[in-house]
């Protein structure tokens, strides 16, 4: 795998906070909250609807005195841990999909941590009540996908009875989503085995291509004959004078005698062969 680089997938999260921010300015400081100011954006299925989330994404809140309190520290433990995931999955080469969605979720996270964070304080939205503005500001949402609204069946078990309409969210949500789609769809495609490129495949043998032309072992090896008949006789060849023999016991010295007069004597773990002296000179 090929070290990345994780800028250009922070750049891509500072764009989708910067346009997340925008519009959720625009919205409080331009639109109405409510029915009042909703805007029609295509038909009567998608519009532009202001309304202040107090809780977590499409509208779900935590019931406790300190639910907001624990969701925002929540959210900024979160922001850190898929901000360093993603430097990791970058420094390992994850697939460029994988870290486009991680991006995209890091920016759905950032940007609702704003909210929580500040809004309370710099907008002056937090709830009635609240301990503090600070952590406990409402999340503006604002898009509204009016697919089916109205009460639901009483026999429907825990929300038959209830009123309900296609929840609002904003464009951090829709990162947050987006990102979790697309890891889940392409998940083996982005968590699956590496490529075989990738990997380095254990040599068994020669190339069959190659193992064709290697010389066979009967034909590197020669077969065994008996050299002796290939061995010069002593007749009339030169015997050489034992003064112009070397000194150094460890040589080997072969000389053209008949096999019956060879005798092996091993010393300092050399073979050495003795020297045969001639008549003249026993004498």
């Amino acid at each position: 795998m090929i070290r990345k680089s994780p800028y250009k997938f922070f750049l891509l999260t500072l764009l989708l906070i910067a346009l997340d921010q925008g519009v959720k300015l625009a919205v409080h400081f331009y639109m109405a909250p409510g029915f009042a100011g909703q805007v029609k954006v295509a038909g009567e299925w998608l519009k532009l609807h202001y309304v202040l989330n107090p809780g977590m994404a499409f509208g779900m809140q935590l019931g406790h005195e300190y639910g907001k309190l624990l969701l925002s520290i929540f959210r900024l433990f979160a922001m850190v841990g898929i901000g360093y995931y993603l430097i990791s999955l970058a420094h390992r080469g994850a697939p460029n999909g994988l870290l486009w969605a991680m991006s995209m979720i890091l920016a759905g996270a950032v940007g609702n941590v704003i909210d929580s964070t500040f809004y309370g304080v710099f907008l002056n939205n937090a709830p009635y009540g609240s301990p503090t503005p600070w952590f406990h500001g409402q999340v503006i949402d604002m898009i509204f996908v009016d697919v089916w609204e109205g009460f639901i069946p009483e026999w429907v078990p825990v929300w038959g009875g209830q009123y309900y309409s296609t929840p609002i969210f904003n464009i951090a949500d829709s990162c947050i989503f987006i990102g979790v789609c697309l890891i889940l769809f392409f998940q083996r495609r982005f968590f699956g085995e590496p490529p075989i490129d990738d990997v380095l495949l254990p040599v068994s043998g020669p190339d069959p291509v190659e193992a064709s032309v290697l010389p066979t072992e009967n034909e590197t090896q020669e077969p065994y004959t008996n050299r002796s008949a290939d061995l010069p006789s002593d007749e009339n060849q030169p015997h050489t004078p034992e003064s112009d023999l070397p000194d150094n016991e460890n040589h080997v010295l072969v000389l053209p005698l008949q096999d019956d007069t060879i005798q092996e004597i091993h010393k300092a773990d050399e073979l050495t062969i003795p020297v045969r002296q001639s008549p003249t000179e026993s004498e």
